[in-house]
């Protein structure tokens, strides 16, 4: 294999609030939690059986984090691509301990908000934006369309 891969892909629950903060050199992260759930049925007893996972998600980038403090809060339902990370760090007593948690950081991330009442108002807030984008695709389509009819003309076949 030539070259390795570090994605985790998590869909779930906000387990409590986003907590927001500030770094030394004034950008913004947001950390949180999301739970998961594995159900099944017990073989043996034919009883629901239901596992919940806990996993710490760190966000960085002013953008995406003013968007988890807007939008995000407990109980809402999300889907996130990130890289795993383990960091070491010392507790009260001096032992070592280690925490793994989800990146998401810079182009190689994705946080998806799938509450309805969420996307309503993401898409309120963007509309005007939509529409802008929507007006300037069009734009740019005529000009492709243009710019192929000139090209069929140069075929010599």
């Amino acid at each position: 294999m030539v070259g390795s891969v570090n994605k985790a892909i998590l869909l779930g629950n906000l387990g409590r609030d986003p907590e927001i903060r500030s770094m030394q050199s004034g950008a913004k992260m947001a950390s949180f939690s999301i739970a998961t759930s594995k159900r099944w049925k017990d073989r043996n007893t034919q009883e629901q059986k239901e596992k919940t996972s806990w996993h710490n998600i760190v966000v960085f980038g002013d953008g995406l984090v003013d968007i988890v403090e807007k939008y995000v809060k407990k109980g809402s339902k999300i889907y996130v691509e990130g890289e795993l990370q383990t960091r070491k760090w010392q507790d009260k007593d001096g032992n070592d301990r280690y925490t793994t948690e989800v990146i998401l950081q810079g182009y190689n991330s994705n946080l998806t908000l799938l509450d309805s009442r969420n996307n309503s108002q993401v898409s309120s807030d963007n509309s005007e934006q939509m529409d802008q984008s929507k007006s300037i695709d069009d734009n740019s389509f005529e000009s492709q369309k243009a710019d192929s009819e000139d090209l069929d003309e140069d075929i010599p076949f």
